[in-house]
């Protein structure tokens, strides 16, 4: 295992900045999220022209891409089909094998986001890619039995692992050991129980690292803990101080 960290815990930032960012924190890794309306690149300019895309990581400082972190936003099926493969390629070139995606809302039939996860999963497979669904309190993987059902149903399908949407969300404290087989990538960031404590300083919240870096191991788990605190330059603690107290802690744990 090894630590990296999310661009957008620089969100606040221009790219360049936040690798510089993450570099000066002595990381050698990072978590590239590509969201559609976002703060950096988008799948959308990484499609249309890969090779400016490249440019722009390789003008930052010598990191490593340890993953891609994707969010499409509201497209049609055939518009997310091309863009993914598109990325699917950038990825290859970037030596990244990892892709997570959102899933489905939470209210969306499961039959038909096993149907559109299986075509995505088809293509990063064909790839030698792995397609990755992210946990998250508004998606349908908001329950963790339903996040199993679709790891199970999708071949190849696993999971990037946010433990702060089972600490605080609609199924909280629901018991979640059994996704840990599928998991591809973590992302971490402390959390309260409490509406308006999805992001607290470390220590404050009530993720249980150590528990959960133990049941990796179990499982032989050697990809990345990923720092993921989102800072839109809203939050109300030092995002700098907390990034790098959240990489002491999880290298400690290691």
């Amino acid at each position: 295992m090894f630590v990296s960290c999310s661009t957008l815990c620089f969100a606040d930032r221009p790219l360049e900045a936040a690798l510089r960012q993450i570099a000066e924190l002595e990381f050698n890794k990072f978590d590239l999220a590509l969201v559609e309306g976002g703060p950096h690149l988008s799948p959308s300019e990484v499609a249309t022209d890969p090779d400016a895309a490249l440019h722009q990581l390789r003008r930052g400082p010598s990191l490593s891409p340890s993953a891609l972190d994707l969010d499409f936003g509201s497209v049609d099926t055939e518009t997310l089909q091309k863009r993914f493969e598109a990325i699917c390629r950038f990825s290859k070139l970037l030596t990244v094998a990892v892709l997570t995606i959102p899933a489905a809302p939470i209210d969306t039939p499961l039959e038909r986001e096993i149907e559109r996860l299986s075509e995505l999963a088809r293509v990063a497979n064909r790839e030698g890619l792995v397609l990755s669904v992210r946990t998250h309190r508004e998606t349908l993987t908001s329950d963790p039995s339903v996040a199993l059902t679709l790891c199970q149903s999708v071949p190849g399908l696993g999971i990037t692992l946010d433990p702060s949407h089972y600490v605080l969300g609609p199924h909280a404290g629901k018991n979640y050991d059994d996704l840990f087989p599928y998991v591809q990538n973590l992302h971490f960031r402390d959390t309260g129980k409490n509406p308006g404590e999805e992001q607290v300083r470390v220590g404050q919240g009530k993720v249980d690292y150590a528990r959960i870096v133990t049941i990796l191991e179990r499982h032989g788990y050697n990809r990345s803990l990923t720092v993921a605190l989102i800072n839109h330059g809203t939050c109300s603690f030092d995002v700098e101080v907390e990034v790098r107290k959240m990489k002491l802690l999880l290298e400690s744990l290691i």
